[in-house]
């Protein structure tokens, strides 16, 4: 879907590879305006839901009321079942329902922080869904600690991210401005800290702050720009991919996340390999993928820390020089072919006794 986060790059990325060891891979996602059933680097995407999907509600309510009907008639045409968790409740249970292996991949855990946002009870779902897993993949150390509070007895894999290896060919440069990019959801990307620190810090820099991406709180951002009357110094560039996103991370003199949850942080070391260094919340899922001296955590929706920080790393041209350099180093580590073979064979340890002539190759 136009405007989706890093999950959908992350199931793309892996899905895309298994393809091309040999296994065959479809993928049930929502409906959305536009969406058509069709085959993406041999992937086969079918959407799932009633009319449209115009709607975040109404995309949510097809998907859940039909994905389980969907899985049912499809399931002779599968050995395993993956349920990529999503927001907001984070998994439905699919092991009840499946009558395959079921394995569940979380890249998100947001039942409670939903809980709050929407008042209603998300996480208790989230917490029952949980525990009728046996086989779990997350995409951090912070969400398989948080996966094993809710469920002790499963068996839980880490298998992280990989990078877009055009990232690294970007020259570094130190750049002008200050970039946000991601999804614009106000409640799980923070942007409403990111706006109470620009407020502060704008004045003590020379740049502009660019909002890349779109979602749907664009005109909730929009206005808390207007009203803080920060017109001349913000700049909606709108969504963006591949290379252009590589080439505006690259020319960025810092690149802000200001998330208040993160189950891994892709846009964090997108922006270290083009060497743009960091500033984000010290919170599970960026601490992990932003080390020391490769950019800069301060406390924790502590927006007057976060003003201060970017005033004061914007003007030390020194600290960007080398959190630069070392932030290209330390995302080496990160490779999509690497994570997707680690998934292939939790995939395959997920299948267990699973009779061998049932077996067709196919996650």
């Amino acid at each position: 879907m136009p405007s989706a986060g890093g999950g959908s790059v992350r199931t793309h990325a892996i899905n895309k590879r298994l393809v091309a060891m040999g296994h065959s891979v479809t993928v049930l996602t929502t409906a959305y305006p536009d969406a058509i059933e069709r085959w993406q680097d041999g992937v086969h995407y079918i959407p799932v839901g009633f009319g449209r999907g115009r709607t975040k509600l109404s995309r949510l309510l097809g998907y859940v009321l039909r994905l389980p009907w969907e899985v049912r008639r499809r399931r002779d045409d599968c050995d395993l079942v993956v349920e990529d968790f999503f927001a907001p409740f984070s998994t439905m249970s699919a092991p009840l329902w499946t009558n395959r292996p079921t394995i569940g991949m979380v890249q998100w855990l947001d039942g409670r922080e939903k809980a709050r946002q929407y008042g209603l009870p998300f996480h208790i779902v989230e917490r029952i869904g949980v525990r009728t897993h046996s086989r779990l993949v997350a995409v951090s150390h912070g969400t398989a600690e948080a996966l094993r509070q809710l469920n002790g007895r499963a068996h839980i894999e880490v298998i992280g991210n990989g990078l877009d290896t055009r990232a690294l060919e970007i020259r570094p440069q130190l750049g002008r401005n200050v970039v946000f990019i991601g999804r614009l959801d106000v409640p799980d990307k923070g942007i409403d800290f990111l706006m109470d620190a620009w407020e502060r810090a704008y004045q003590q820099v020379d740049g502009d702050l660019l909002i890349i991406g779109a979602g749907p709180d664009e005109n909730l951002v929009r206005e808390m720009v207007e009203n803080k009357g920060l017109q001349a110094r913000v700049r909606f560039v709108g969504w963006v991919d591949g290379t252009r996103k590589f080439q505006l991370l690259g020319e960025a003199r810092l690149v802000v996340v200001p998330s208040r949850k993160e189950s891994f942080g892709l846009v964090a070391i997108e922006s270290l390999a083009t060497g743009t260094p960091v500033i984000a919340f010290n919170i599970p899922g960026l601490r992990e993928v932003v080390p020391t001296g490769s950019g800069w955590l301060v406390e924790p929706f502590d927006t007057a820390a976060l003003a201060a920080e970017i005033a004061l790393r914007y003007n030390s041209s020194e600290d960007l020089t080398v959190a630069g350099r070392e932030g290209r180093q330390s995302v080496a580590q990160y490779d999509w072919d690497v994570a997707a073979a680690q998934q292939a064979a939790a995939y395959q340890r997920a299948l267990g006794p699973f009779p061998a002539d049932r077996r067709k190759n196919r996650p």
